[in-house]
């Protein structure tokens, strides 16, 4: 299992707790990143938006791209998965940005594209807005593009949203055949797309076994297509605490929705633009991304036997969030990830030995 984060761009994850202790701010987050691949992490995700659907369009968020490029100067380890979202970048000045910050981190960039759900943001900064399906079908002719550029020169390319006319990009990215490119969807229009032109299948928190058949709808997809088997992310909020109780309690804490809280209206906005495969709940509204319902809450063995379920559904990634970062950051990799990765917690069958659990968790 590789074990990844969300870079608090936003200066939080909970939606409900006001001040949760972790800036937005360059100092902070720069930290963190340095901090995260001494202690065991394996990549950070940036996400992006122009305004903070979090703590509220007037809170502060860091960009995604610019952030990407100067954490590629301060770490050696570490992946930087850089969210990007086609409407608001030209595929072929992104592809050509993309394999400059490459080139800075020696092959460790790699991309989350997502379409944009956010109508008010787009209007604010004056940029297109496409209806559901027209995003996923504007994002098709920008991974061709974008792939093409990472691939060869002298790229031509006519579509209904881009063109590009004898398009050059030296230098190619370090990352070869290209860098990693990541996506999650749960509607139609996103599994075709994802399966037929991304590396990587990143899904929202849920529970292992609806996991596993998600894995397996998308890797028949890929067969249907051709393709080689993928990767696959799940998204999990993590609480980690010596005793069921106290993890209990915090889970009480954090799940304590006011629908006054400053990013309710934003999250209704992205409600209604998503086609989910599930109805949310206002426990979902208070961690973002669904990541609950992962279940990553207990004590260190409890959670450990979870992340064998994930294994053993066929996860390779799980992108965690934690409040606040980077007490939180620690806790898990000093209880879960370095003693997971002990010679003697060797998973069996999907799961830890009880013998390797009792040595790895003492």
């Amino acid at each position: 299992m590789r074990y990844g984060y969300w870079l608090p761009v936003f200066g939080g994850w909970l939606r409900n707790v006001e001040d949760e202790r972790m800036q937005a701010t360059w100092p902070y987050v720069s930290r963190l990143a340095r901090r995260s691949e001494e202690i065991g992490y394996d990549l950070t995700l940036i996400a992006e938006l122009n305004l903070n659907d979090i703590k509220g369009p007037e809170a502060p968020s860091l960009d995604a791209w610019s952030t990407a490029a100067a954490l590629a100067a301060v770490t050696h380890r570490l992946e930087l998965m850089v969210a990007v979202r086609p409407t608001f970048h030209n595929p072929a000045l992104l592809a050509k940005q993309a394999a400059n910050i490459d080139h800075i981190s020696n092959g460790r960039v790699s991309l989350n594209v997502v379409s944009s759900w956010w109508a008010e943001e787009a209007k604010k900064y004056g940029v297109q807005f496409d209806q559901h399906d027209d995003r996923y079908a504007r994002t098709s002719e920008w991974l061709d593009i974008v792939d093409r550029a990472w691939k060869h020169d002298h790229v031509n390319f006519e579509g209904k949203y881009y063109r590009v006319q004898d398009l050059v990009l030296q230098p190619k990215p370090v990352s070869q055949p290209r860098p990693v490119i990541y996506a999650g969807g749960e509607s139609e229009a996103a599994k075709n797309l994802i399966s037929q032109k991304c590396d990587a299948y990143v899904m929202h928190g849920d529970p292992p076994q609806k996991i596993r058949e998600k894995i397996r709808d998308f890797s028949a997809r890929r067969e249907r297509w051709g393709l080689p088997p993928t990767q696959f992310g799940v998204a999990a909020y993590a609480i980690v605490r010596d005793s069921e109780e106290d993890a209990q309690a915090e889970l009480r804490r954090i799940t304590d929705v006011k629908q006054n809280a400053a990013g309710y209206q934003n999250y209704q906005q992205w409600l209604a633009n998503t086609q989910l495969e599930q109805r949310v709940s206002l426990e979902d509204y208070s961690v973002s991304n669904r990541g609950l319902r992962s279940e990553l809450v207990g004590t260190p063995e409890q959670v450990f036997d979870r992340i064998a379920e994930f294994e053993d559904a066929g996860v390779d990634l799980l992108l965690l969030q934690f409040s606040p970062q980077l007490e939180e950051m620690e806790r898990f990799a000093a209880q879960v990830i370095r003693p997971s990765r002990r010679p003697l917690a060797q998973v069996v069958n999907g799961f830890a030995s009880r013998e390797a659990r009792r040595v790895a968790f003492g």
